[in-house]
């Protein structure tokens, strides 16, 4: 695991981030090598992603690989190379047609392929026969309207995995990605808090800002504790409601105290900060935000026939 988060740290750092995850394996790892990808288990894929997170960069990574490429290897189909995205919403497969719109899909725009998740089966779909509107998150990355005419799907294949179950997915990867970003506000702010003088002396040596520091710190190491937990335990949805809930209600208040412990200085457009709150912020919405979760999560202890073993249990 060092090697690989080594390794990944490495490749991120380059100037052109995605090509060299693409060149390196690194996007698809977690894939399984007969469908194309780089082998690995959801746990190194989760180290990549955290790494990512951790430096802030616009790369397609949880979509090509965490989502549409494990979609294509469960049902069978070769992942092509190139960007990758997945997406669920108002849309249906009919044979080997699909229609439909799907609102705010990640690098729709860049995307190689779509793979759309409708009606018990998988489509992969080109979208330049696609009508495409573009938007984009509060960090900047496209997020894109996509419209589907009755476009030919390049192949179609029956699959498990519905629109819930792809949310999921999503949760959990925007989860750890988040988690990457909440350690990198964190050692900004603690260097920052040693390296800025007030009064004569470190900014990191007032209470204030110490207990600041300890409750940016306990947040991010609960969300990171609940992100690792259900990386283990994937197709545990309360596992995965417990991640989102956790990483979404903490990056906001990480993003807040970053900001309060850096004063102007971190919201100006050159600064590292600015770049990985940008993301904090969109991030903890996308696939549910923590109010959603909590709610999934809550709606599952109601109905568990013994709420207290269902909390407690391991």
């Amino acid at each position: 695991m060092e090697l690989l988060e080594e390794t990944a740290n490495d490749v991120l750092a380059r100037d052109e981030p995605w090509a060299a995850l693409a060149e390196s394996g690194l996007a698809l790892v977690g894939v399984p090598e007969e469908a194309g990808g780089s082998g690995g288990s959801l746990a190194d894929a989760a180290v990549v992603l955290r790494a990512a997170g951790r430096r802030a960069v616009s790369v397609p990574l949880a979509e090509t690989g965490w989502l549409a490429g494990r979609l294509l290897a469960e049902a069978g189909l070769p992942v092509p190379s190139g960007v990758l995205t997945a997406a669920s919403g108002e849309a249906g497969i009919d044979g080997r047609t699909v229609r439909g719109t799907l609102r705010r899909v990640p690098w729709g725009r860049s995307a190689h392929r779509i793979v759309v998740v409708a009606d018990g089966a998988v489509a992969v779909v080109d979208p330049a026969r696609a009508q495409i509107t573009e938007g984009a998150n509060v960090a900047g990355e496209p997020r894109d309207d996509v419209v589907l005419s009755g476009v030919e799907a390049e192949a179609v294949a029956p699959c498990a995995v519905d629109a819930a179950e792809l949310r999921r997915r999503g949760a959990l990867a925007r989860a750890v990605q988040l988690t990457g970003a909440m350690g990198r506000a964190l050692d900004l702010s603690v260097r920052y808090a040693r390296e800025r003088e007030q009064f004569g002396r470190p900014l990191g040596r007032f209470q204030a800002v110490q207990q600041m520091l300890a409750e940016l710190a306990g947040e991010a190491a609960v969300a990171d504790v609940a992100a690792r937990a259900a990386v283990r335990a994937p197709d545990d949805p309360a596992a995965v409601a417990a991640a989102k809930a956790n990483a979404s209600r903490a990056a906001g208040t990480v993003a807040a105290i970053a900001h309060q412990v850096h004063g102007a200085l971190g919201v100006t457009e050159e600064h590292v900060l600015r770049q990985v709150t940008l993301r904090l912020w969109s991030w903890r919405d996308e696939y549910g935000n923590e109010t959603a979760w909590a709610d999934e999560l809550g709606a599952a202890v109601a109905a568990a026939p013994d709420p207290w073993a269902f909390i407690t249990g391991p």
